[in-house]
């Protein structure tokens, strides 16, 4: 598992815009299998804080909070830096992440990204996760990749509670400011209402099958070594 993790997050390397400092850091506790191990345990300490709201294993227990478990190590890692930085604002995260060091964002990233997602139990409309997986196949593949997976920094969606996909796209929709200079505005201002209903119930019960979850992690290891 620890071999996975290092193979991830070698294409951070790819990542233009990606922190220097981070990369090099990166580069550090993943180039050891020592340390590797060291920052998965280090993760999981310090998640401690994530688990009231995320979960310990990174399954959410509020609906409106998404799931952290099985998600792109990278957007994780990305995700830290904007509430840090101001780019993303949310009261909570927003003053956790200004108080993780950079190490402790790594660290996090690696433990959550090796957690099994564990979508909640829901009872959806088979109709409307048709919809969904239409509008999905429309809109959200070429980001989001075949089967809501992520890739390379984009995030995984597959899984995710129906209530937070609900919410995250309404806001990206209404242009909101916490979400300020986001391509998922351009993007979520054309869909309708009932649309992003369908992909909310589409997205909540996608499951992907173990053929498929080692493809998602052939592809991240594929975009490393490209």
């Amino acid at each position: 598992m620890r071999v996975a993790v290092f193979a991830l997050f070698c294409c951070l390397t790819s990542v233009v815009h990606a922190n220097e400092d981070a990369m090099e850091r990166f580069n550090y506790l993943m180039g050891d299998a020592g340390r590797r191990e060291q920052a998965y345990a280090a993760g999981r300490e310090r998640a401690l804080f994530c688990g009231y709201c995320h979960g310990e294993n990174g399954n959410s227990k509020r609906t409106h909070i998404p799931n952290l478990a099985s998600q792109n190590p990278i957007y994780l890692f990305h995700s830290f830096e904007k509430f840090a930085k101001g780019e993303r604002v949310d009261y909570v995260m927003s003053n956790l992440a200004k108080s993780l060091t950079l190490e402790d964002r790594v660290n996090i990233a690696v433990y959550f990204s090796q957690q099994k997602v564990q979508p909640h139990e829901d009872t959806v409309e088979p109709e409307l996760v048709q919809q969904g997986a239409t509008v999905f196949k429309t809109t959200c593949v070429g980001c989001h990749g075949d089967h809501a997976q992520g890739m390379q920094t984009m995030p995984r969606l597959a899984g995710q509670p129906r209530e937070y996909i609900r919410k995250a796209l309404t806001r990206f929709r209404n242009n909101d400011p916490s979400r300020a200079g986001s391509v998922m505005i351009n993007i979520a201002g054309k869909l309708s209402e009932p649309e992003v209903e369908a992909l909310a119930a589409y997205l909540s019960q996608l499951r992907l099958s173990a053929a498929q979850e080692r493809r998602a992690s052939a592809e991240l290891i594929g975009a490393a070594v490209r």
